[in-house]
């Protein structure tokens, strides 16, 4: 099969930058969004959070609709009806009016946060079938993991505007208009990418699927009465895929805090460090598991999972700096790698027809529950045992409910079928 041109693989690749842009963003700037949106009660803050978790549980929704349709009408038009939906409602945040001019900004900000999930739940089943299926079949792995290093640059471009604009301003002038530019900033850099979508070929998947009248009716449908099982897979190793990333990174900086073993800023270093080191694997992984395979990769990553993290949480809580970062560098150089072969081989379980709607119903739904929820049972856990190995065991866990999936998982990286067809005796004909 044909691939796509360059630039629209570096297109959808960079997409990424903007879905995790804001999602690092609004967690950066909750402390601020509470006091502009829900004032200064002790429930504020909480209101802000939850409107984060209320976006996180909209996201398998918005991937079965995107999915659905970008299975019936192509991939790049439903890239460009998901990544318009990301601008608009970006947009809308940074010219809400506050609490102050108006008693429902609070419901509006919610609303937005939830449309926002809505729109990242068809990203990220567009964007992993679009690289999947428009690179080189020997290059599969490695192009598909370009998403999840660019995610990470959108992440590092959230710390650096949201750094800027406190440093920059005084508290009472951020919390009057200054908040608002990173959110315009992120609305300008969605715009970017919807014009830049716009000029994208189409997958060479959904052209055959064209041309040979296979494209179908009832993705849905199709897919769980087809692939159940490509269903299952996938969100097993979205399920490591996610504890892996939200309690090895995401929550990293907030337990180091929290159980008094890092200042906030040193905390918030470590993170810089541990987005720098997934964009540094992650192309490496996926070249891996184009070479080597990617049930081999995600085997070893899951064995990883399952003996590391427990070690490497004790070695960030033992007062040590270098262990510290020795041990956040660890955790996020295996949640890289498990996103990055994580992605393609989920996308390869399914047939082109359906295959977005299969990624909707399994990888994205995991990631729901292991992304969403996965954190808050990790804080909850340690403050109530007062164990602070207890996000590690939480994550090899995990991996060990994971492993026999793996263990049975058919391979699918194509340089590594081919030499295992070449190593087959020839068939004798009777």
């Amino acid at each position: 099969m044909p691939s796509v041109s360059k630039g629209s693989i570096a297109i959808a690749a960079f997409s990424t930058v903007v879905e995790w842009y804001d999602f690092t963003l609004y967690l950066y700037f909750a402390t601020t969004l509470s006091r502009v949106f829900f004032g200064s009660a002790e429930t504020s803050l909480l209101a802000t959070l939850g409107a984060f978790a209320m976006a996180y549980l909209m996201r398998p929704l918005g991937a079965v609709v995107f999915g659905r349709y970008g299975d019936r009408h192509g991939r790049r038009r439903m890239m460009l009806w998901s990544v318009g939906l990301m601008t608009a409602a970006m947009l809308a945040t940074a010219l809400l009016p506050t609490r102050e001019d108006a008693a429902w900004s609070g419901a509006a900000l919610i609303a937005l946060r939830c449309a926002m999930g809505f729109a990242v739940g068809g990203e990220y089943t567009g964007v992993v079938a679009y690289l999947m299926e428009g690179a080189p079949a020997d290059r599969r792995g490695l192009v598909t993991a370009l998403a999840a290093a660019a995610s990470e640059v959108g992440a590092l471009l959230a710390v650096a505007a949201a750094a800027l604009t406190v440093n920059l301003l005084p508290a009472p002038e951020l919390d009057r208009w200054g908040w608002r530019l990173p959110f315009l900033l992120g609305a300008a850099l969605a715009a970017v990418v919807w014009v830049l979508r716009s000029a994208m070929e189409e997958s060479p998947e959904f052209l055959r699927q064209q041309r040979r009248h296979s494209v179908p009716r009832a993705p849905l449908s199709l897919v769980l009465k087809q692939n159940f099982a490509g269903i299952a897979r996938g969100f097993a190793i979205s399920a490591l895929g996610s504890v892996t990333y939200y309690v090895g990174i995401a929550y990293v900086p907030s337990f180091l805090v929290a159980v008094g073993a890092s200042a906030e800023a040193a905390a918030l270093n470590l993170a810089v460090w541990a987005a720098l080191a997934v964009i540094l694997v992650t192309p490496l992984a996926g070249v891996a598991s184009d070479r080597y395979g990617r049930r081999r990769s995600l085997i070893a990553l899951c064995l990883g999972s399952a003996c590391l993290p427990m070690l490497m949480f004790g070695w960030m809580t033992g007062g040590s700096a270098a262990h510290a970062w020795l041990g956040a560098v660890a955790l996020a150089g295996l949640a890289g790698g498990v996103s990055a072969v994580g992605a393609v081989t989920t996308a390869e379980q399914f047939a082109g027809e359906g295959r977005l709607s299969g990624l909707a119903l399994g990888a994205t739904t995991a990631t729901a529950v292991f992304g969403g929820l996965a954190p808050v049972a990790a804080q909850y856990w340690v403050g109530a045992s007062g164990w602070p190995q207890a996000p590690g065991l939480m994550i090899s866990l995990v991996a060990l409910a994971v492993l026999p999936v793996l263990l049975r998982l058919p391979e699918t990286a194509p340089r590594v079928l081919a030499r295992l067809d070449a190593l087959r005796p020839p068939s004798r004909s009777p």
